[in-house]
């Protein structure tokens, strides 16, 4: 399932992404079965391993307040 987003470093063809990264309007994050279709609100910007997401997430994720409560 091809959805543009970035994949993790030296991922192959063989080593198929199990979870994909969604962020919603207020830059929250949600880890996401690759199968599953990404629900209204959400985008996929990452798909790799549980572990290559979730290492996405510590990187990215920097501040937990939604975006409109952020100064």
């Amino acid at each position: 399932m091809s959805t543009g987003s970035e994949t993790a470093p030296g991922q192959t063809e063989a080593t198929a992404a199990t979870h994909q990264v969604l962020i919603n309007d207020e830059e929250q994050y949600c880890l996401w079965p690759a199968a599953k279709a990404v629900p209204n609100g959400w985008k996929s910007v990452f798909e790799g391993t549980h572990e290559d997401c979730v290492a996405y997430v510590e990187k990215t994720w920097t501040d937990m307040r939604p975006k409109s409560v952020r100064a």
